[in-house]
């Protein structure tokens, strides 16, 4: 049966609307579809890449409000064993992981159940925050696992010192360097002339 242009309109108007009538009656609306699709990929792929380093990013100044006048604020009886370290594996200091985890976890599941992807990446960038606050504080300057003994790295040596510097103080108040990733320049000189 052979139908006419009008005919194919009338059928859009008489049916129910589809996509796959409207690319029988423009082909390149197929083509501008995929464009769209392709441009509303690549916004969402951006948009999540800049959570996450967003979140990276805020997670340094979180980390260093949180150190300032929680831990050496009301938290003191739960980071004082860090300054003032005991024997065993684990100290009560330990515990302010959950500070960082309990939102990173939130966002996660919030993000999948909902299908909100950049609360996902948000929860990613939290938690790779975490992971190299880990990795840096934990195994690199206090050496709780000997997995890195010594760096010629002059940015590492310069944030090894920074929390060196913070360690000198053994009470709550008096402290400096409270950051992690981000020390004053003074360290990297000091760090720079003995390499």
């Amino acid at each position: 049966m052979h139908h006419s242009g009008k005919t194919k309109i009338l059928e859009l108007t008489d049916n129910e609307f589809s996509i796959d009538k409207l690319s029988m009656l423009f082909p390149r609306f197929e083509q501008i579809q995929n464009q769209d699709c392709l441009l509303r990929a690549f916004m969402s792929l951006l948009i999540n890449i800049l959570s996450l380093i967003s979140a990276f990013l805020a997670m340094e100044f979180v980390a260093w409000i949180s150190h300032k006048y929680l831990m050496h604020g009301f938290g003191w009886s739960v980071h004082k064993d860090h300054h003032q370290p005991q024997q065993g594996a684990f100290q009560k200091n330990d515990l302010f992981f959950l500070l960082f985890a309990i939102p990173a976890i939130t966002f996660i599941f919030y993000g999948i159940h909902n299908g909100t992807d950049w609360m996902v990446f948000l929860g990613i960038g939290i938690s790779a925050y975490g992971m190299c606050y880990f990795l840096i504080h934990d195994v690199f300057i206090h050496q709780r696992f000997s997995w890195f003994k010594r760096s010629d790295n002059v940015y590492l040596r310069a944030i090894r010192k920074a929390h060196k510097v913070h360690h000198k103080s053994q009470v709550k108040e008096g402290g400096e360097c409270f950051g992690m990733l981000l020390v004053p320049i003074r360290y990297f000189r000091e760090a720079s002339a003995k390499q």
